[in-house]
């Protein structure tokens, strides 16, 4: 998708020096920074993404993992 965006100049010149620096395109930083934006400002998407890692995992019992647990939720002040 193309599109037209207006930045700041300043903003536009830190852009280049740092995809040059990396070696990326300008469309691949900016697709990059607008999925971390996403990322960051779109909760439901990463609990969504987390949701769907749990169901994956499933949910065998990992007594290590509940003895940790425990151990750690009892030294909690609540």
């Amino acid at each position: 998708m193309k599109t037209a965006i207006s930045i700041p100049d300043r903003v536009f010149a830190e852009a280049e020096r740092h995809a040059h620096q990396t070696g990326k395109s300008r469309s691949q930083l900016y697709g990059e920074a607008i999925r971390q934006y996403l990322l960051l400002h779109a909760p439901e998407a990463v609990t969504e993404a987390m949701n769907k890692a749990c169901a994956e995992l499933g949910t065998k019992d990992d007594t290590f993992v509940r003895s940790a647990s425990n151990r750690m939720l009892r030294r909690e002040k609540w």
